[in-house]
């Protein structure tokens, strides 16, 4: 009996591992697409002038905002 016990504590462990895990994954995505969506916000009020004196034009925005967030 208390094998079976200890075999079912093994696997509530384990699905709650994989609960965690997937939480955390959860809580990572939406964290960098926080990151995206302030960015790009931040971005787009900027004047075309003054996305111009940083170099930028308001057609890379959305692309600047996803290699924020993403890295990529």
């Amino acid at each position: 009996m208390a094998y079976a016990t200890e075999q079912n504590s093994r696997n509530q462990s384990g699905l709650t591992g994989r609960f965690a895990t997937f939480a955390a994954g959860l809580r990572e995505q939406m964290a960098r697409r926080r990151l995206y969506k302030e960015t790009f916000r931040e971005l787009a009020a900027l004047s075309n002038r003054e996305l111009g004196d940083l170099g930028l034009h308001r057609s890379m925005i959305r692309r600047i905002a996803w290699q924020a967030a993403y890295g990529a």
